[in-house]
C-alpha cells in the first residue's frame, strides 16, 4: 500500500506542473479508495492533497502579484514618458479594471469652481447617464472616501447606509447595474482631489490586497495630475517670460537690455541650465556682482569670489518676500525666490550705480526663473530619488527575483550593477534624516550609484570605490548637508547584485560597532575596525566567540540569578581596581573580591592575565554590542 501512496503523491506533483483545476486533485484519493488503501494511506494522501493545493494557491498568488507589479511598473513608465495626463489616467483606470477583474472602473475629480465632483475617465461603462454624472460634494460612496481620505468598499451598494444616497447618483448606479463598489482617494499633499473606483455588477467582497493595489494605482493617477499641473505652471511661466521679452524689445535701451536678459533666462531654462547660469546672466546684463542666498540668508558668489552681502541679508530677504518686489539696502538690491509662498532663497545684486526700476524688474524676473529652475530640479530629483530608492530596496530585500530586470532598471538610472559596488550604511539623527537623504540621492546621482532609506538608516551603493573611502565620502557629504553627526559603515565592493544585501548587513554592523565603541560621527569598514572588524565582518561567529569566552559565567548568572558579568564589566571599567568597582556597584569591596574569586574558579585562575583579560573584555563588549 505505501506504493499506492507514493504514486498518488507523484500525481499531485504532476497536477501542479500541469496547473490543473482544484477538483482534479481528488483523483489520487478516489483511485486509492478504489484500490482498497487503508485509513493511514488515505490520511497521508489527504495531507499531500492539501499541501499540493496550498502550493497551487501560493503559485497563483505569486503570479497575481507579479502581474500587479508589472502593471504598476508600466504605469510608472507611462508617467516617466509624459504621454499626456488623459492617456495616463485612461491607462490607469483600464489597468484597475483588468487587475481587479471588475466589470467597471472609473475616476472622479473634484471641481472647486462648481463645488462638485465629475466623472473624468470610465472603463467598461455602458450607461451614458452614469458617464455624465456630476456628484454633490460629500454624497455617495465617493463623498465618504473624500471626507475620510480613506478607502471604502461595499458589497451591496443599495443596502449600505454608511454614506448619503441621492436620487441622481443612485439612478446612475442603477442604470449602470453596479452592486459592489470599491473607492480609494486620490491625494495631493493633504488634500483629496478625486476618487478611483472599481465596481462589479454582482455582489462581491474586496480583499485587502485588492484595496492596496487600487490605492497604488490611485497614487500614480495623483502623480499624473500633479505633473500636469506643474507642466502647466512651467508653460505659463515660460509664456509670461516670452511675452515680457517681446514687450521690452519695443521700448528704450533699458527695456532692450531687459529683453536681452529675459532671452538669456529663457535659454537657460530650455537648455537645462542652473541657478549659477541665471546669476551670470544678471551679472552680465546689469553689471556688479551677484550673490545667491539660501532661505536662511547665507550667500555665495556665482563667480566663486567672496559673497557681497547687505548688512542684514535675512531681513532684506524677508521684506522682499513679503512685498514681492526688489528691496534696496545701500548698494545692495535683494529679490526673493519663492514658489507658492515658500521661500527658496534670493538673489542679491551689489553695484555702485543706481538701479533703475526697469532693471529691478530684471532682477525680479531672474528670481522667478530661479524659482522655476529650483522647482524643476526638486521635482525631477524627488522623482529620480524615489525610483533609485525603490530599486535599492528591491536589491536589499529580493535581489534574485529578477536580476536582469534589476540590471536594466539600474542602467536607465545611469547605474551599472555589474561594476564593483561599495555599500555604505549611514546612521543619522532623526531630525537630519531628510537632509541626509537628499544629499545621499545627489551623491548617488552624480556618482552613478543608488541611494535610499532602509530600516531607519540611509543606504548607498557607490561604484568603483573601496568600502572605507566610500564610507568616509558619505559621512563627509551628509554631514556637510546639515544632517548632524553621521556614522557611516562600509562593506564590499561586490560585483554581484545578489551580494548587495549581504554587504549591506556587514556595513550596518560596522556602523553599529562604531556607535557602540563611542565613535559616533566616524566612518570605517571592517578592515579599519581592526579586531572588531574581523568579528563583525560577514561570516564571523560573534556569538560563538562570546559563548566560548564567557559561557561558565553566563550559565552561573542564569542558574544562580547573580550578576558576575556586571561585576566583571565594572572591574574592567575601573581599570582593574576592586575598590573603585565596589564603589561603582554600590557594594563592599570584599563582595567584589569574592565575586572575582568566583570568576577565577569559573574561567580559570589566569583570566586576569593580560591576554585572557583582553579576550574577556572583548567578549563583554561584543555581548553588549550584539546581544550575543
Amino acid at each position: 500500500m505505501p506504493a499506492v501512496t507514493g504514486t498518488g503523491a507523484a500525481e499531485f506533483l504532476e497536477l501542479l506542473l500541469e496547473d490543473a483545476a482544484a477538483i482534479e486533485y481528488e483523483r489520487p484519493l478516489v483511485r486509492a479508495r478504489a484500490a482498497g488503501a487503508d485509513a493511514a494511506d488515505l490520511a497521508e494522501l489527504e495531507r499531500a492533497k492539501l499541501l499540493a493545493l496550498e502550493v497551487r494557491e501560493a503559485f497563483a498568488a505569486r503570479r497575481r502579484r507579479e502581474s500587479e507589479l508589472s502593471a504598476l511598473f508600466d504605469t510608472a513608465g507611462d508617467l516617466a514618458a509624459l504621454r499626456g495626463v488623459d492617456s495616463v489616467l485612461t491607462a490607469i483606470v483600464r489597468r484597475a479594471r483588468q487587475l481587479l477583474g471588475t466589470d467597471v472602473s472609473y475616476l472622479t475629480l473634484n471641481d472647486p469652481a462648481r463645488g462638485d465632483t465629475f466623472m473624468r475617465v470610465t472603463d467598461g461603462s455602458v450607461s451614458a447617464r452614469f458617464q455624465a454624472l456630476r456628484l454633490p460634494m460629500g454624497a455617495g460612496l465617493g463623498g465618504l472616501v473624500a471626507q475620510t481620505a480613506a478607502p471604502y468598499a461595499c458589497a451591496d451598494y443599495f443596502h449600505d447606509d454608511r454614506f448619503r444616497h441621492t436620487g441622481e447618483i443612485d439612478g446612475g448606479v442603477l442604470e449602470e447595474g453596479l452592486v459592489a463598489i470599491l473607492g480609494v482617494p486620490l491625494v495631493r499633499g493633504s488634500q483629496v482631489i478625486g476618487v478611483l473606483f472599481a465596481a462589479d455588477r454582482t455582489a462581491r467582497t474586496f480583499d485587502r490586497s485588492e484595496v492596496s493595489l487600487l490605492g497604488s494605482l490611485a497614487a500614480h493617477a495623483a502623480i499624473a495630475l500633479d505633473n500636469a499641473r506643474l507642466l502647466e505652471e512651467t508653460r505659463a511661466a515660460l509664456e509670461e517670460l516670452s511675452a515680457t521679452s517681446r514687450e521690452l524689445r519695443e521700448h528704450t535701451a533699458s527695456v532692450e537690455r531687459a529683453a536681452g536678459a529675459h532671452d538669456r533666462f529663457i535659454d537657460v531654462v530650455l537648455h537645462g541650465g542652473g541657478v549659477d547660469d541665471v546669476a551670470a546672466a544678471v551679472r552680465d546684463t546689469l553689471g556688479g556682482s551677484i550673490t545667491v542666498l539660501d532661505p536662511e540668508g547665507r550667500g555665495r558668489r556665482c563667480d566663486g569670489e567672496g559673497a557681497e552681502l547687505p548688512p542684514d541679508p535675512a531681513g532684506a530677504l524677508t521684506r522682499a518676500r513679503s512685498t514681492g518686489r526688489t528691496v534696496r539696502e545701500g548698494n545692495w538690491w535683494t529679490a526673493a525666490v519663492t514658489v507658492d509662498r515658500e521661500l527658496l532663497g534670493g538673489l542679491v545684486l551689489h553695484r555702485e550705480e543706481e538701479l533703475p526700476e526697469a532693471d529691478q524688474r530684471i532682477l525680479e524676473r531672474a528670481a522667478l526663473v530661479t524659482a522655476l529652475l529650483l522647482l524643476i530640479r526638486r521635482t525631477a530629483g524627488e522623482a529620480e530619488g524615489r525610483v533609485r530608492g525603490e530599486l535599492l530596496e528591491e536589491l536589499l530585500t529580493s535581489p534574485v527575483r529578477d536580476p536582469e530586470g534589476l540590471r536594466e532598471r539600474a542602467r536607465r538610472l545611469g547605474a551599472d550593477l555589474d561594476r564593483p559596488l561599495a555599500v555604505v550604511v549611514a546612521l543619522v539623527p532623526e531630525h537630519g534624516r531628510s537632509r541626509a537623504l537628499a544629499a545621499a540621492t545627489h551623491l548617488a546621482a552624480t556618482r552613478g550609484g543608488l541611494a535610499g532609506p532602509h530600516d531607519g538608516a540611509v543606504v548607498l551603493c557607490l561604484p568603483d570605490a573601496g568600502a572605507g573611502p566610500a564610507a568616509a565620502a558619505v559621512r563627509r557629504d551628509l554631514a556637510a548637508a546639515g544632517a548632524g553627526p553621521v556614522t557611516a559603515g562600509g562593506a564590499g565592493p561586490v560585483r554581484d547584485p545578489a551580494a548587495i544585501a549581504t554587504a549591506h548587513a556587514e556595513a550596518a554592523r560596522c556602523a553599529a560597532t562604531l556607535v557602540a565603541l563611542g565613535r559616533t560621527g566616524d566612518s570605517a569598514d571592517t578592515g579599519e575596525l581592526g579586531f572588531f572588524g574581523l568579528l563583525v565582518g560577514e561570516g564571523r561567529d560573534v556569538g560563538g566567540f562570546v559563548t566560548a569566552t564567557l559561557a561558565p559565567v553566563l550559565e552561573y548568572d542564569q542558574r544562580r540569578r547573580t550578576d558576575l558579568v556586571g561585576t566583571l564589566e565594572a572591574y574592567f571599567a575601573a581599570s582593574g581596581s576592586p575598590a573603585r568597582a565596589a564603589e561603582a556597584l554600590g557594594v563592599h569591596v570584599n563582595t567584589v573580591t569574592q565575586r572575582l574569586e568566583r570568576v577565577g574558579r569559573l574561567l580559570g585562575e589566569d583570566w586576569s592575565a593580560p591576554q585572557r583579560a583582553l579576550e574577556v573584555q572583548l567578549a563583554l563588549r561584543l555581548r553588549r554590542l550584539t546581544g550575543a
